[in-house]
């Protein structure tokens, strides 16, 4: 065992590391490197509650920071790692310091998808990845305020929710046919464009935006049929690139986010990697997947740290997300794809439904509205590759469960 490991980066999945690394009786020299200010923190409630201004950074702080003193975790904030050199196990940081590792964790995340258009360097054009995103716009969340936001992903209606309900004027342009098209199904995009529709969002949909317009400060966005919409505020939620430079630059292997066993370990036996940057085997789904979310952030740094200590253990857990829009909480369980069969459990209109996804009439896949209990025992249909009947699944008086192998017995 290492008595000596190097951790890049300060998000969830780098802090989940360390804190299982102690939690499971390592005793060497634990040193987390993060470019940003602030102690680790869960970033969920970035696009939530704290941009409603309901929640503040010490609460979405993981530990609080007297935790990592206390815990012997040397935690350098504001210090960006320049490159790695495999050959000398070293790291070479911006300040111009050479670290050693004994092992060394790759937690670095993912970056906001930046537009090439026309004015995204205009004041008042925004990104919304960490803490200082949220605070360079959230108080112009105002009363009046006319915000457009490019991008109808999780990221973009969740911003809509939160400014509509501070009685902003909020326009959202989502270049594809529906809103959250590529992770949900027609009809649950639907539901959602409805429901912002009625808290008074204007959702255009099939809309491309072609730049950003103002003098000294952004006063419109513009589409690419010519539209023009006044805006004080705009904000792009187009989705992450994975941070893998540093891994390209030592030669791990890269693809589409670096390249990771079930295990968090890289091809180097002394590098590991973890969180929003991987790509790694999923038994349930039988691929490798980049996954972006906490879940899989908290799962792999679990991994690695086990890995690391001699005693790893498979990270297997079905993928699973969520979305809080308005009075909505939206739980999903396992990766949908297009063409998958749609059953619709519950009454839409009521505000409360799953859609169960099922391929080649596997159940893969679960996404409920306010529908709790069918997100969780969705997860053991998942992992146990069920094959309901869709006439019978389709009835949400019995419970998804009841089509598990072993129910009949009890």
């Amino acid at each position: 065992m290492s008595d000596n490991v190097l951790i890049i980066g300060a998000g969830q999945a780098g802090a989940q590391t360390a804190i299982f690394l102690r939690q499971n009786h390592f005793t060497g020299s634990i040193t987390v490197i993060g470019d940003e200010a602030y102690v680790p923190y869960e970033r969920p409630p970035l696009s939530k509650g704290f941009l409603a201004g309901d929640v503040e950074i010490e609460r979405m702080s993981m530990r609080p920071p007297s935790f990592y003193a206390d815990k012997g975790i040397d935690l350098r904030l504001k210090t960006a790692v320049l490159h790695i050199d495999r050959v000398q196990k070293t790291i070479g940081l911006a300040n111009g310091e050479v670290l050693s590792y004994g092992k060394l964790v790759l937690a670095t995340g993912g970056r906001v998808r930046r537009m090439i258009s026309p004015g995204t360097e205009l004041p008042g054009v925004h990104y919304l990845r960490n803490v200082d995103d949220v605070l360079g716009f959230r108080d112009r969340l105002t009363a009046g305020a006319r915000v457009v936001i490019v991008g109808g992903g999780y990221i973009g209606l969740e911003v809509a929710a939160v400014a509509v309900k501070r009685g902003c004027k909020v326009t959202v342009l989502e270049m594809m046919p529906l809103v959250l098209n590529r992770v949900v199904a027609p009809e649950m995009s639907r539901f959602y464009e409805k429901v912002h529709r009625d808290a008074g969002v204007d959702v255009r949909t099939s809309e491309t935006v072609s730049g950003f317009e103002g003098k000294g400060r952004l006063a419109r966005v513009r589409c690419s049929d010519g539209t023009a919409i006044d805006a004080d505020l705009a904000v792009i939620g187009i989705g992450i690139v994975p941070n893998v430079e540093l891994a390209v630059e030592a030669g791990l292997p890269v693809d589409n986010g670096i390249v990771v066993d079930e295990c968090a370990r890289t091809n180097d036996p002394d590098i590991y990697a973890a969180g929003d940057c991987t790509n790694h085997p999923s038994r349930v789904s039988g691929e490798r997947l980049r996954l972006e979310s906490v879940p899989n952030a908290l799962g792999q740094g679990k991994a690695a740290a086990l890995a690391i200590v001699g005693a790893p253990v498979p990270y297997d857990e079905v993928p699973w997300f969520w979305s809080d829009q308005y009075d909505l909480k939206l739980q999903m369980a396992g990766i949908s794809k297009p063409g998958d069969q749609v059953v619709i459990r519950g009454v839409v209109d009521a505000r409360k439904f799953s859609a169960c996804y099922l391929r080649d009439g596997v159940f893969v896949a679960c996404q409920a509205v306010n529908m709790a209990k069918d997100f969780l025992q969705s997860k053991k249909l998942i992992s146990h590759r069920v094959r309901p009947d869709p006439s019978l699944l389709a009835d949400a008086n019995t419970p998804l469960q009841a089509f598990l192998p072993d129910a009949a017995g009890g």
